[in-house]
């Protein structure tokens, strides 16, 4: 029976930005048969981040045109650690830690693909399950001897780190890699390997080492480095790394992240992190010209994005904690917050501290946004300003200026939010 694919994969990772280049007749090889294709993912830390996006959208856009993913946990090549775009040696990890890391990798990778239905349905790989029985002298003789050191020498990997210095250990990790190729060819049939553009000489060297092993051919295909629109490096913000992980970035400040990105890279990040069709990019595209201030590129990738990667529920409650700022919050919404989240959303605001021990015991409200927090300069301002409606606690309208803030005001049992007028906004520590 002849594969029929359910489209051309080359031609929708090519429109989509996710094709940076690939080995000759690799898609006369995807359009031909259904294709074993893996991704190999180092367990440095027990999260992946945003930046691991990319390889993880191939292993889909496979999987979506017929194919079947394998997703590669490192538990082997992850104590060596690749000198791919590296500048230094890496710090290698414990044991106990790798093994936290690689479970923490799993669990995330399962959510991305479908791994229980179909002929194609993903599977998951560890490479430490075939090199933990192989000796050094096995590796040398059997995997080594197949390929010179010039070959190896050749690699940018290799060649941008011979000033600096380049470990034994490091220098390997290609070899390792190209292994890995190797066995699953052997093994599960995979023929073709995917990664980012800085894999590509590791990825080539595991296609080399299967021709001169004698196991047939073997293809490569990578994805450009993404990089924002003002030469930034993408994935990073002040905190560090957008983790997948909710512990690490919580899914408020990973809508935010897509939220605020410039309308140039909103336009490329749309197509290789969302699922959403050519024709629907293209319908946003054309509304987000006649409207840029409205944002919809930005809206529909960050709905797309933090739904997949966290949940519905998670898109809502950031939605909900976005209006917070625009004045559409309620104290509801504002108690739901994490502490993180809030700390986030209120980043810059005017904060002040406030003797806990008071609040406990009352204080009245012109006394608390004058003597214990400078929200007014004055307490016949203040009071003015609730007689015109013009002041909240906790997305509350003051309506009395009798009102006592006290320990039952409390967010999060140290937070309260004041706001005067529409967009003056201050944080008050109980302390």
């Amino acid at each position: 029976m002849s594969f029929s694919p359910n489209h051309d994969l080359i031609e929708e990772l090519k429109w989509r930005g996710l094709l940076h280049d690939a080995m000759p007749e690799t898609q006369e090889l995807l359009n031909k048969e259904m294709v074993s294709g893996y991704v190999g993912f180092d367990p440095t830390a027990d999260s992946l981040h945003i930046g691991n996006l990319v390889p993880i959208m191939l292993l889909k856009h496979l999987q979506l045109a017929g194919h079947k993913p394998i997703a590669l946990v490192g538990g082997a090549t992850g104590m060596i650690g690749d000198p791919s775009g590296k500048s230094a040696e890496r710090n290698l990890l414990d044991e106990e830690t790798l093994r936290k890391n690689q479970e923490g990798v799993r669990k995330q990778l399962l959510q991305f693909l479908d791994f229980e239905n179909g002929e194609n349905k993903a599977e998951l790989a560890n490479n430490y399950d075939w090199f933990k029985e192989m000796t050094f002298l096995g590796f040398m003789r059997d995997i080594g001897k197949h390929l010179t050191v010039n070959y190896m020498m050749a690699k940018d990997s290799v060649k941008n780190r011979l000033e600096t210095g380049l470990s034994f250990t490091e220098f390997s990790y290609q070899l390792v890699q190209g292994y890995d190729f190797a066995h699953l060819l052997k093994t599960r049939g995979v023929k073709l390997q995917m990664g980012g553009s800085d894999q590509w000489g590791n990825i080539v060297t595991g296609t080399e080492l299967i021709r001169r092993m004698g196991l047939g051919e073997a293809k490569a295909l990578v994805a450009p480095l993404i990089t924002k629109a003002d030469g930034g490096k993408f994935g990073k913000t002040e905190a560090g790394n957008v983790w997948l992980d909710a512990n690490r970035t919580s899914p408020y400040q990973f809508y935010q992240f897509w939220l605020n990105a410039s309308d140039d890279d909103a336009k490329r990040y749309i197509r290789i992190f969302s699922l959403l069709s050519k024709e629907e990019i293209e319908a946003l595209e054309a509304e987000h010209e006649q409207a840029p201030h409205a944002r919809g590129l930005q809206k529909a990738l960050a709905k797309d994005v933090t739904t997949r990667v966290h949940s519905e529920e998670d898109y809502e409650a950031a939605i909900a904690a976005s209006q917070i700022l625009f004045g559409k919050g309620t104290e509801d919404s504002l108690r739901k917050l994490s502490e993180t989240d809030l700390l986030s959303i209120f980043d810059g605001v005017p904060q002040f501290e406030v003797s806990a021990s008071e609040v406990e015991t009352g204080v009245p409200v012109i006394d608390f946004l004058t003597d214990n927090a400078a929200v007014f300069p004055s307490k016949g301002e203040a009071r003015k300003m609730i007689q015109g409606n013009g002041v909240s606690i906790n997305q509350n309208k003051v309506s009395s200026i009798d009102l006592n803030v006290n320990s039952e005001h409390l967010i999060a049992g140290k937070y309260i939010l004041a706001q005067r007028g529409k967009k003056n906004y201050f944080l008050i520590k109980a302390v």
